[in-house]
């Protein structure tokens, strides 16, 4: 029906209730999502932290990023429970799992209690969360490695920069590694361990230089606290010849990929994994699914095992794309 003219104030009176029914009657003053990290001062984290609160002011609801401020997966388990065991439990929670067999006893508390849980960006397959919302590790690690391949034409060493154990961080190594199968001329002499410390990144590279032999022709990052460091030692020693192949795009990496030491990375969703994460928790607190919530199990799950934010090649063609343009001055 369409109304012309000033509306009676009876009618608007009956129109604001409507819009109060169906805003605020969905969310209750209380309905809060946590996202659990282990590292949360990092540029990626921040980033995520953005699309949790986009989702909050966008829903309605409280949102909050809890974790330890260095990389520890023990305090971040830790952090977890506490959540968990709040006097006001969440409505939901978001969690990257450093370390998925140490995350699945808190994950499966948590559903145990009737919280649901959705783990973003690295999983914890073997756990009672519903899904996992991220990127697809595998084949971003494929990604590094053909750009890999590209560079090196095929033939020459690398090594590498991970934290074995993290689930996300094992996948991108193993699709790195199928498609230095069909590359056979290109190995991988170390797997430097950063655990989540960058300066693990710059001594490593450093102790590289110190050893007197020759180098890697490339060096490959598989997260994202490694290549900037790595970069900055190569620069330093004044040693300009080698391939540096990244992953994420925070400021650090993009100024060395500007000036022409870091090759291309690969850049990842973080805001997307936690802005589309809460409202996933949303819709499984207001309107939990009939059957079987676990996705791992039957062929009649109303979740999927994985939902795929996707992962972009940045090289110098596109990054300006990805550079966060400052905020206007006043």
């Amino acid at each position: 029906m369409l109304i012309v003219g000033k509306p009676p104030v009876a009618l608007v009176a009956v129109a604001m209730s409507l819009l109060c029914a169906c805003g605020g009657g969905r969310h209750e003053a209380t309905e809060a999502y946590v996202l659990v990290v282990a590292n949360t001062k990092i540029a990626y984290w921040q980033e995520a932290a953005e699309g949790l609160q986009a989702a909050g002011r966008d829903l309605g609801v409280k949102v909050e990023m809890v974790g330890p401020e260095t990389y520890d997966p023990k305090a971040e388990k830790e952090e977890f429970l506490a959540v968990v065991h709040r006097q006001i439990p969440p409505a939901g929670i978001l969690v990257s799992a450093a370390d998925p067999e140490l995350m699945r006893e808190a994950i499966d508390s948590a559903a145990a209690a009737g919280i649901p849980v959705v783990t973003i960006d690295s999983d914890s397959p073997k756990s009672k969360r519903l899904t996992f919302i991220g990127t697809n590790n595998y084949t971003a690690g494929q990604m590094s490695g053909e750009i890999l391949a590209k560079e090196l034409n095929g033939k020459g060493s690398v090594v590498l920069f991970s934290i074995p154990g993290q689930e996300n961080l094992n996948e991108r190594v193993e699709g790195l590694k199928r498609v230095l199968a069909r590359n056979p001329g290109i190995k991988i002499l170390q797997v430097i361990n950063i655990a989540g410390d960058p300066t693990k990144a710059f001594d490593g590279t450093q102790g590289l230089i110190a050893k007197g032999k020759t180098l890697p022709d490339a060096f490959v990052c598989l997260e994202a606290l490694s290549c900037a460091e790595v970069a900055d030692v190569l620069d330093r020693a004044g040693i300009k010849d080698k391939t540096i192949v990244a992953m994420d795009t925070q400021e650090g990496t993009l100024n060395w990929m500007r000036k022409g030491m870091i090759r291309a990375t690969i850049a990842q969703k973080p805001y997307t994994m936690t802005y589309f994460g809460t409202r996933v928790l949303d819709d499984f607190h207001h309107a939990k699914p009939s059957g079987n919530a676990s996705s791992a199990q039957g062929t009649r799950s109303p979740v999927p095992v994985f939902m795929d934010t996707g992962a972009t090649l940045v090289d110098k063609s596109n990054m300006a794309a990805f550079t966060v343009a400052p905020p206007p001055a006043r």
